[in-house]
């Protein structure tokens, strides 16, 4: 990642950019069982939650401020006894798919949950996105299940399969 760094996203200078990454990924892809493209004002409300409910938004930026990709993690499940369990997401310009970018900003994303004395990270993948297959599995994630036929896009059925990765954290869980 030579001229690139990690840094939490901001709402002001990132939505725009945020907006054109999930869009491409809609339109183009399996990995947003999404069919429509996200407006700036859905895409800057969603920011303004993930900062206001303190979850992580990162970026990956070129040396000139350029967002080449962003990560978060959120909540898996509503229920109380979920609390030291989240769900990620990692997406990528097209431009800069291949390029050690999603590795980066999953390993930050790693940190931050041990950080937050989260257990186990989720994430939901498309069976047939072999990148992304990879990619968890390059950093400690295992398969936990797969849903099959859990969506339909693009005339086709789709296996919603679930990586997970277990933490050493909280040092002492409670319930409640």
């Amino acid at each position: 990642m030579r001229g690139m760094h990690i840094a939490d996203c901001e709402i002001q200078a990132d939505v725009g950019a945020i907006q054109a990454i999930l869009n491409e990924v809609i339109a183009n892809s399996t990995a947003l069982y999404d069919y429509q493209p996200r407006t700036l004002e859905m895409v800057n409300a969603w920011v303004q939650q993930k900062r206001k409910q303190q979850w992580p938004l990162r970026g990956v930026y070129q040396s000139d401020g350029e967002l080449l990709g962003f990560a978060t993690f959120g909540p898996f499940r509503p229920q109380p006894a979920y609390k030291y369990t989240v769900e990620h997401s990692v997406y990528i310009h097209l431009a800069h798919r291949g390029k050690g970018v999603a590795s980066a900003l999953l390993q930050d994303l790693i940190t931050l949950a041990q950080a937050s004395e989260r257990h186990v990270m989720i994430g939901c993948i498309d069976a047939t996105n072999t990148a992304s297959v990879r990619l968890h599995e390059n950093l400690g994630f295992t398969h936990c299940g797969t849903i099959e036929q859990a969506g339909f896009k693009f005339g086709r059925w789709l296996d919603a399969a679930f990586y997970q990765k277990r933490l050493d954290t909280p040092q002492s869980p409670v319930d409640g």
